[in-house]
């Protein structure tokens, strides 16, 4: 039994340094913004919008928009078309400067497209800043579903050398921000599902990639057998965020703060 959990933790391990590399290849595309794609031909000036809500995707520290190459392929695969990502500068030194901004960027997709609402995927420091955005910023009356992948929500106590920087701070267990999204959060109309994974070894505990508040309504999803760099590459990963993002909340499984399964990867 012990060496199986060696095994699984070795090939997840390996995984994540592939999967790094092919990363810091992929990193200098995505350094530049991408170019907005331009509001549907059949999108009314004024009105509700037809077809599916975008999908705002929202990378995690010092990195940017080119984490989700795969991820984006699955969902524009799928049906997905309006599909974009927000970039936020490793300068930044409040997460909350960060919400304020993907509030204006969900704004003007609002703005182009005529949906009413946005569905928000954020990996790691992006789920906790699109948290932000919706408890905190008045973005549940935007943001229909938002998915986590690895985010802190409880906060992580990896990296600590790396705490002089002030995002790295407001992740640590018990910061400001991460007291305001323990406070109360009554009537937020936000579906939360919320991936998290055994062998992250980035979240410390790995628990504390669960969203668990008794105000909202949240679908916890564990993940077997990969990192945290996996978690926005990873195909099982990609499948349940895309079950996630066409999911109803009448229909949601689970309920406030239930998990019901857990999706497991060789």
């Amino acid at each position: 039994m012990e060496f199986a959990k060696v095994t699984t933790l070795m090939k997840a391990t390996a995984l994540e340094l592939a999967i790094l590399t092919g990363h810091l290849v992929l990193y200098p595309t995505g350094i530049v913004a991408e170019r907005l794609s331009p509001a549907p031909p059949d999108a009314p000036p004024e009105g509700p919008a037809r077809g599916r809500r975008p999908v705002l995707l929202l990378h995690g520290f010092v990195d940017n928009r080119s984490v989700f190459v795969l991820l984006r392929r699955s969902l524009a695969r799928h049906g997905r078309d309006g599909i974009e990502s927000l970039n936020y500068s490793p300068l930044t030194c409040d997460l909350r400067a960060a919400a304020e901004l993907l509030g204006r960027r969900v704004d003007e997709i609002r703005a182009r497209t005529g949906h009413a609402e946005v569905d928000v995927v954020g990996h790691s420091l992006g789920g906790l800043i699109a948290r932000y955005y919706v408890q905190c910023l008045g973005g549940d009356a935007r943001v229909r579903t938002l998915v986590t992948l690895g985010t802190p929500h409880a906060g992580t106590t990896v990296a600590r050398l790396a705490a002089a920087h002030p995002l790295v701070r407001q992740m640590r267990p018990g910061s400001e921000v991460l007291r305001e999204l323990a406070g109360p959060a009554p009537g937020c109309r936000t579906r939360f599902v919320s991936f998290w994974s055994d062998l992250d070894q980035v979240m410390v505990p790995v628990e504390t990639a669960r969203l668990d508040h008794p105000d909202l309504v949240v679908h916890n999803v564990r993940v077997s057998g990969i990192g945290h760099l996996a978690l926005p590459v990873h195909p099982t990963v990609a499948t349940g965020v895309r079950e996630a993002l066409d999911a109803d909340a009448p229909g949601m499984q689970g309920g406030r703060g239930e998990e019901p399964g857990a999706s497991s990867v060789a």
